[in-house]
């Protein structure tokens, strides 16, 4: 974003030539990163950039942003890729999109991701999968992977996407770019559909961590139509970067067990020496109960999809069956066409241990357990500043390798699950490649509200390597 910035200022271009530019390079991009384009309200939005330039000095003046399609767009369809919603046209921004479009960001479009964020590698999309820019053969993660593409293959300066248990940073781990998961509150959810209302968080998809720096400072804050979002003062973020020297780096011996790919391992702890040869102070430590996310995090994010997801009948938007004599036949006729397979099996399981007599016995246990996920987190930050370790426990593999494997693609979000139950920030930052030329994402995470320690390393780190400037 700083890039196209300087573009206008400096080498005097026209967002409407810089705009124009990207779209063509869209329409003939074969990634499949977007399912909607508004060319025309693109457009618009950079002639109006230019009359704004010359007065501002805002950064985000004419920089093209693309948009997650679970995120509510006025008056361009947000579909969330599901059959469901063919068709639906919000009437009303999220709030994260009005601040953008204040800022005088240009908005492009809505880009690809796994059926209603459910998934990590864009195949539940119902208009198939995005591809990695690395290797079109291989998934771009999930399930913010239109948003990562896009941003990995310059047809945006930076991208919004939403993570409930690893979806920003997964994919920005995956196709080598900067995603931030910022702390639960911290940025509005109002016009975010939800998935699991107690984990999602939207967040930035950057090249950089200082683009992310800039996106995320436009679109925090505190807002009334979010009953969850907090009224916080934030400490900002230097964009020069964080001195270092004498930071406490937590590394968790958990984070480095069994099932962890060596070429990841190589890469991050490769990331985590920089670190401290840049003058951080690294140690081991333990978070016990972190073995169980996985299982904390299907229980409780499935049983808030089967609340949030029984919306979705065909009476008042999105599809509805033809034909059906009654009222149950069309709600079982609707459902049933209009969800895929991973949406329904998440349904499913979620309605299972929110029923009588199996309530207590998993969703009440996994909220106690969550609860001694966060306590393990306090802990570990009384003794730290920040932690590290891997973003993912691979690099990006096959569209079609785990296909008939739901339960390991599950397993995926092993590293990046804990932050959104204990509603910490997290950023994945690239660290390094594989033998295959595959990119390899390092995680730092950092207490609730602390994006500035996060960024500001973030910034150091990316100053002091280029892993961030190779492109596909």
């Amino acid at each position: 974003m700083l890039a196209t910035a300087r573009k206008y200022r400096k080498s005097g271009k026209s967002p409407v030539d810089e705009i124009e530019e990207i779209l063509e390079r869209i329409r003939t991009d074969t990634h499949n990163a977007f399912i909607t384009v508004d060319e025309q309200g693109a457009l618009e939005s950079a002639r109006q950039a230019e009359k704004l330039i010359e007065s501002s000095d805002d950064p985000l003046i004419g920089v093209p942003i693309a948009v997650k399609d679970n995120i509510c767009t006025k008056d361009i369809r947000t579909t969330c890729a599901s059959n469901i919603l063919t068709g639906f046209t919000p009437t009303y921004d999220a709030t994260v999109v009005e601040k953008l479009k204040r800022r005088g960001a240009v908005i492009l479009g809505k880009t690809n991701l796994d059926e209603f964020a459910m998934g990590s590698t864009t195949t539940t999309s119902n208009i198939g999968p995005s591809l990695n820019p690395w290797d079109p053969g291989r998934t771009p993660g999930g399930s913010s992977g239109g948003s990562a593409a896009a941003v990995a293959l310059n047809l945006c300066a930076g991208a919004l996407g939403s993570d409930t248990g690893g979806s920003i940073r997964m994919p920005a781990s995956f196709c080598g770019i900067t995603g931030l998961k910022p702390t639960y509150g911290s940025v509005s959810r109002y016009g975010l559909v939800a998935f699991a209302s107690s984990l999602d968080q939207i967040g930035p998809m950057t090249s950089s961590a200082r683009d992310a720096a800039l996106l995320f400072d436009a679109v925090k804050g505190h807002d009334p139509l979010d009953s969850t979002s907090v009224p916080q003062e934030y400490l900002p973020t230097d964009l020069d970067g964080l001195d270092l020297d004498g930071m406490r780096i937590g590394v968790p011996d958990d984070f480095f067990a069994e099932g962890l790919n060596p070429e990841v391992e190589q890469a991050v702890r490769f990331g985590i020496s920089i670190l401290e040869n840049l003058g951080a102070k690294v140690r081991r430590i333990r978070l016990p109960h972190i073995r169980y996310g996985v299982a904390v995090y299907y229980i409780i994010a499935t049983a808030e999809a089967s609340s949030n997801l029984a919306r979705y009948d065909g009476v008042r938007y999105g599809s509805r069956a033809p034909h059906a004599e009654d009222l149950v036949e069309m709600y079982l006729e609707t459902r049933s066409k209009g969800f895929g397979a991973e949406v329904k099996r998440r349904i499913m399981l979620g309605t299972y241990v929110l029923s009588a007599g199996y309530y207590e016995a998993y969703y009440k246990k996994a909220s106690e357990v969550r609860s001694l996920i966060a306590s393990d987190f306090d802990e570990a930050f009384a003794e730290c500043d920040l932690i590290a370790g891997p973003a993912s426990p691979v690099t990006a593999f096959g569209l079609g390798e785990m296909a008939d494997n739901p339960l390991s693609i599950y397993l995926l979000d092993i590293y990046t699950i804990p932050a959104n139950l204990a509603g910490l920030p997290a950023l994945s930052i690239p660290c390094g490649f594989d033998t295959e030329g595959l990119p390899v994402g390092m995680q730092l995470m950092a207490p609730c509200f602390r994006e500035d320690l996060l960024l500001g390393a973030g910034i150091s780190f990316q100053d002091h390597t280029k892993f961030h400037q190779v492109k596909p």
